[in-house]
């Protein structure tokens, strides 16, 4: 039976490549290896072949390519049978529509706004341009509608087995409006000719008997589409008639009869690139076969959780992890609803059932205490611990070496200002737009905000936006908290400094219009309704803004040390002091103890071992800013220059150096510059420089792949990779110790450790989809199972390179976990201090709960222990560790020697026993999740 809060969980990545029959095939591994609880990515029904299960297409239904219920059924046991629970990452925010696979999606499209399923879907209806009645804008036509439509490659289609009409184009299927079906049926019964034949003459009966503006409507389609199914050989002869729709070269006719029948729709078609600035339902980002889900409809919600609630009714679900909670529009009530569900379905047991929330929290943001939820997914401990692993005196070689290299300064805020504009000129700027005219519609709404043009209030909500912080402000009905209404007020302080036109009251009413005290008692009247819905479309597209512009564009353009270029980081972020680590350390127990920690997932820029070999730049940042000026030197002849084309860019060269330090291999093949090729490919675009995925730059791009394959060849490039093999064994050596570390924190630190596939042996992929390769369990628990009670530590530490070091000492440490498992969930962690020269080298803390304790230890800054990355140390630190309160072994020890708790590994942890004076110190953290 798995405890209700997990020990530790593991992250697997669901696919039609690895189904439920393969995870249940490494459940015995993972129980092993000390695992409690598998994390599942999304297994409910997506789109066909989904690599990743985030497109659902029913959240009613398992995926049949992961093997389906019954598959399901099996994996469930596999999982009982071994102690262990499974976590679904849920997707609450959208669907993936489009194709011809969404049920609700295709009824939004036949029947409009009357539709069952139109307010579960965010659709604009009003807002659709050059169009008198309502509509949704189906951006996915590959040219312009009307060479799509003159060229043939929309196509009326009749399906016998329904007795309805679709439009297809290619492999979208675009339902016809029901009411146009006599229309269709008369046009085809006069084009086959067929007006006195017995089919002919039965069809027309048909259509007569619905006459009338919008028939048949919905509740007499059912018996329209049944009656025209039962017509003997009416499919036959639609399919001759439905040849006056066929549209194509030189058939005027044909085509204007197909516009004619299309323009009379609830869609319209156009081409994909018109999503940029017409769209008018909310997406997952810039996804335009996501569209957003209005869960805080009660109808929305029942639907979407349907079978979550029977899985967790019959204990086949022990946790939800929360996808995208800031797409939501209020996440605290999403929360509660949830609450209740998980209630209901269980019957009010007394342990707690596990949720977290997938969320980016700023440098100095907080996790709002939504209900019952346990923390994060972990993505800000992942920057927490690297931070505090990263050696601070040498950022300022490393800004050096940033602007000279590539000619930017070390400063973040323009980099990400420029990167926020440009995503909302173009990915978001349909978005962008229909906040823009809420807003101008909420000013003429009254006599006293009329003068406001559209314009200025376009200027001053852009210049708000670009200066907004964090991803998100959570106001709900009842007003923004007093944190959300002071970062509103600070945000449009700063907006308004940039403002440079007459303010007139602008900001003012931009301020009370978000804060929704425009609406307030004593205030003119304003619309309540539209204040709301300007104020909850904000928060739903500032998330998004930040994301695309931050993680998928500035991270991409600010390279100044890649490692801090990670989901929820900072890449102008300074050193964590060991007294702020331990200081975040005492706030997490006191607040969100069973938050996850992530150091790897399916959504992290780099692997967590390539990141840690980043960090190591920090450390011999002299060398690595003479080396990147010799590496430019050396291949300066390999740059592929034309006109003014240069491939690459100077600071994507620089990138590049760091990118391949971080995922360098044993040895160079074609596999390693085939995957460099993708991850350049992949950088440039997301840039938005010189090449963007709107518009990509065929030359620009084959330049970057001829580069990498002229420098990563012996024949053309020996020198260099010469030179760059050599330095890369030493970042690797300490990126390998700070690997260690970073894993010892992550699983001894207060919070769930979870660990990414195969992340067990060393993890230096690139970003995704070179993160979601197979991963080799066999390989992986043939180590576990051959390894000894007691590790020779020395003997795995001789072949490092080989990963087995990483996985017994994981194993090592979640032992530790399921030995004492209060410890880790109920136990306060208390900072341990260090005497000794190389003090700031050590972060120690100990894990108690009442007479049980963990003591642990780890290193951080190798260099000088390693000279420069080109030995292990082997108790290379003097110095004490004090350990008062705390009794080790037989004897009772005041402190531990530093040469020899780091003998053979940088790190330790050891089982102790804490003095009855600590014991009520020790009752564990503070909130009850």
């Amino acid at each position: 039976m798995p405890p209700a809060i997990p020990l530790a969980t593991y992250r697997l990545q669901l696919n039609e490549n690895f189904t439920f029959d393969d995870a249940a095939a490494v459940a015995p591994y993972l129980k092993a290896l000390g695992i409690s609880h598998v994390y599942a990515s999304p297994f409910l029904k997506a789109r066909a072949h989904s690599q990743h299960g985030y497109d659902i297409v029913d959240h009613n239904a398992i995926n049949p390519e992961l093997g389906g219920e019954a598959a399901f059924t099996r994996f469930s046991a596999v999982l009982k049978d071994n102690g262990l629970g499974l976590i679904l990452d849920f997707v609450p925010n959208h669907m993936g529509v489009h194709f011809a696979d969404n049920g609700w999606w295709l009824d939004v499209l036949e029947w409009g706004e009357a539709s069952p399923y139109a307010e579960f879907f965010d659709i604009d209806w009003d807002l659709l341009p050059f169009r008198a009645k309502g509509g949704v804008l189906l951006p996915i036509l590959g040219n312009s509608y009307g060479h799509a439509l003159e060229n043939g490659e929309i196509q009326l289609r009749y399906d016998a087995g329904e007795g309805s009409f679709s439009a297809w184009y290619y492999e979208h299927r675009l339902p016809i409006v029901p009411e146009r079906y006599s229309e269709i049926l008369r046009t085809a019964v006069s084009e086959a000719g067929a007006e006195d034949n017995e089919t002919g003459q039965a069809i027309l009966d048909l259509a007569s008997r619905y006459s009338g503006l919008h028939r048949p409507h919905r509740m007499e389609a059912p018996s329209f589409k049944a009656a025209l199914r039962a017509i003997a050989r009416a499919d036959e002869l639609i399919a001759r008639g439905l040849e006056a729709y066929r549209a194509g070269a030189g058939r005027e006719a044909q085509i204007k009869a197909l516009h004619y029948l299309l323009e009379r729709q609830h869609y319209r078609l156009a081409h994909w690139r018109l999503a940029t600035s017409e769209i008018n339902y909310r997406r997952f980002f810039d996804v335009n076969s996501l569209a957003g889900l209005r869960v805080e409809n009660a109808a929305t919600f029942d639907a979407i959780h349907g079978l979550v609630r029977k899985l967790i009714a019959e204990d086949k679900l022990q946790g939800l992890r929360l996808d995208h909670i800031d797409g939501l529009r209020d996440p605290a009530q999403y929360c509660q609803r949830l609450q209740r569900l998980i209630r209901d379905a269980r019957g009010r047991p007394r342990e707690p059932f596990y949720l977290v929330v997938e969320k980016i929290l700023g440098e100095h943001e907080d996790l709002p205490h939504f209900p019952s939820v346990h923390g994060t997914t972990g993505y800000e401990w992942l920057n927490v611990i690297s931070r505090v692993l990263l050696d601070g005196e040498g950022l300022d070689t490393l800004d050096e070496t940033w602007r000279q290299a590539s000619n930017i300064a070390p400063d973040l805020d323009p980099v990400l200002r420029a990167a926020k504009r440009r995503v909302m000129e173009t990915l978001l700027a349909s978005e962008f737009t229909v906040l823009a005219r809420l807003l101008a519609r909420i000013a003429g709404g009254h006599y006293t905000t009329r003068d406001f043009s559209a314009d200025s209030l376009r200027q001053a909500l852009e210049l708000f936006v670009l200066h907004f912080p964090v991803y998100r402000t959570y106001i709900a009905a009842g007003g923004p908290s007093a944190e959300d209404r002071a970062l509103i007020s600070e945000t449009i302080d700063k907006a308004r400094r940039d403002w440079f036109g007459a303010d007139e009251g602008i900001f003012d009413f931009l301020r009370d219009t978000l804060t929704l005290d425009l609406a307030a008692p004593n205030r003119k009247a304003h619309s309540l309704r539209r204040l709301r819905r300007f104020a909850f479309k904000v928060q739903q597209f500032t998330g998004p803004m930040m994301a695309k512009s931050l993680e998928d564009t500035a991270f991409y353009r600010y390279h100044r040390l890649l490692a801090l270029n990670e989901v929820g980081g900072n890449p102008a972020a300074t050193s964590l002091s060991i007294t702020a680590f331990q200081a975040a350390l005492q706030k997490r127990t006191q607040t969100f103890p069973h938050g996850m920690t992530a150091t790897s997932t399916h959504d992290t820029k780099r692997g967590e071992d390539a990141r840690t070999r980043l960090l190591a730049l920090a450390e011999l940042s002299g060398e690595w800013a003479s080396l990147v000026g010799k590496w430019k030197a050396l291949n300066a002849p390999h740059l592929v220059t034309e006109g003014n084309l240069r491939a690459p860019s100077p600071a994507f060269e620089y990138m590049l150096y760091q990118a391949l330090i971080g995922a360098w291999p044993e040895a160079i093949d074609a596999t390693f510059l085939a995957r460099m090729k993708a991850y350049a490919i992949k950088a440039a675009r997301e840039a938005k420089l010189e090449t963007t995925w709107l518009n990509p730059n065929a030359a620009y791009e084959h330049g970057l792949e001829l580069f990498l394959e002229r420098i990563l060849d012996p024949a053309q490039s020996a020198d260099f990779l010469s030179s760059i093999d050599a330095f890369a064994q030493r970042a690797s050596l300490i990126g390998r110790l700070n690997s260690l570390s970073q894993l010892t924190l992550k699983t001894m630190m207060p919070s769930v450790p979870d660990f990414y596939q195969g992340t067990e042996f060393w993890d230096t992929s690139l970003v995704d989809p070179d993160n979601r390769r197979p991963v080799d369990f066999k390989a992986r628990a043939q180590v576990l199972t051959s390894l000894p009670p007691q590790p020779q530590w020395r003997d795995l530490i001789a072949r490092a390179a080989d990963g087995h070091i990483k996985l017994a000492w994981t194993a090592h440490l979640l032992a530790l976990r399921n030995r004492y498992p209060d410890v880790f969930q109920r136990g306060e962690n208390r900072p341990l201090d260090v005497t000794s020269p190389h003090s700031d080298h050590v972060i120690a803390f100990a894990r108690i709960y009442r007479k049980q304790a963990v003591i642990v230890a780890v290193l951080r800054w190798f260099a000088p222990f390693t000279d420069g990355g080109r030995m292990w140390p082997h108790g290379t630190i003097d110095g004490a560790l004090k350990i008062d309160g705390l009794r080790v072994g037989q004897g009772s020890p005041t402190e531990l020697r530093l040469s020899e708790l780091f003998a053979d590994l940088p790190v330790a942890v050891l089982e102790a026993t804490a003095a009855r004076q600590h014991e009520k110190a020790a009752r564990g953290p503070g909130r009850a999740a």
